[in-house]
């Protein structure tokens, strides 16, 4: 795998990690549904701005805008849906482990609308990253909470979200302006969330001070506009798979920022933990290959068949 689409997952995996302690701070302001929904609808705004800006056209094409409802309702509705409200119903190592079941739920999907199948050295590196993300939940004081099944509903909910946006953004990428299609399916996948905030989050009771508004301009734009535009582009060059197994670096970034920032501590079944989910990467992703430099995807017409 070429270096630079490497080290562009690497950064959207470590902004990603980035997120959660700000996502935690802005909790004691907002309430977390409706939190989800501005912070989508920020990055959103920001996006299309950017798109509008630069003069970049709306989509025409109405396969296309089915794309972007979808990517909209399973990456931003539902995705954000089990972070914010899964992640506060259970302990976070089991949080964690559904969570990051996302690339073994994606390679199910890939294979069977993208046709993406898989080695079994690529096998065996999802399987080893995966226990690696089970290692690093137990490698501490998690087990302690109570666990309760609708949380893990809501997380696998949102997981199941994230895989199949992933399968359709691979579909999706090189059709549109990156701006513009990552704006849209920001505002479309808000709606839903704001929907259900006022459903049962009402009254909403946010505090608006300045810590709040500079961790809401931090997620939406670097956590979340940013991320999502990074990621996007970078499925223009490379198989789902080989890319999304770099979601497994995301708990490991979470450990090195607790160390750093929180001076918390990780023994050794977290580092062994650590240790396997890189490992997968370089299992998955690296395997002497060529990678194609132009985008690969499906025609139209195929992709209708297949769906």
């Amino acid at each position: 795998m070429p270096i630079l689409i490497s080290l562009g997952a690497i950064l959207v995996m470590l902004l990603w990690s980035l997120c959660f302690p700000f996502i935690n701070i802005g909790l004691n302001y907002s309430p977390p549904l409706f939190f989800a929904a501005i912070r989508a609808l920020s990055a959103g705004v920001v996006l299309l701005l950017l798109a509008v800006g630069f003069g970049k056209p709306l989509p025409r094409d109405g396969s296309i805008w089915i794309a972007i409802v979808l990517v909209g309702f399973t990456a931003t509705s539902l995705g954000f849906f089990g972070m914010f409200i899964g992640g506060g119903l259970i302990s976070p190592g089991i949080a964690t482990v559904i969570s990051n079941s996302q690339p073994l739920i994606a390679a199910v999907f890939a294979y069977i609308w993208l046709k993406e199948s898989l080695s079994l050295r690529q096998k065996t590196g999802l399987a080893l990253g995966f226990f690696g993300i089970v290692l690093i939940s137990l490698g501490g004081n998690d087990l302690q909470y109570t666990t309760h099944i609708i949380g893990i509903i809501y997380i696998l909910i949102g997981a199941i979200g994230v895989a199949l946006s992933n399968v359709i953004l691979k579909w999706l990428a090189g059709r549109g302006d990156i701006w513009m299609l990552m704006g849209l399916q920001l505002v479309i996948g808000s709606i839903p969330l704001f929907v259900l905030s006022n459903a049962v989050e009402s009254p909403i009771n946010v505090t608006w001070d300045i810590q709040f508004i500079l961790v809401l301009v931090t997620l939406a734009v670097l956590g979340t506009a940013v991320v999502t535009t990074l990621w996007f582009t970078l499925l223009n060059y490379v198989e789902l798979n080989r890319i999304n197994v770099f979601t497994f670096l995301t708990p490991v970034f979470g450990l090195v920022i607790g160390l750093v920032f929180f001076n918390e501590s990780f023994g050794g079944l977290k580092l062994v933990g650590a240790g396997l989910g890189i490992f997968s990467i370089y299992l998955v992703s690296f395997q002497g290959q060529k990678m194609l430099q132009t985008q690969t995807t499906p025609s139209i017409n195929n992709v209708t068949k297949n769906t």
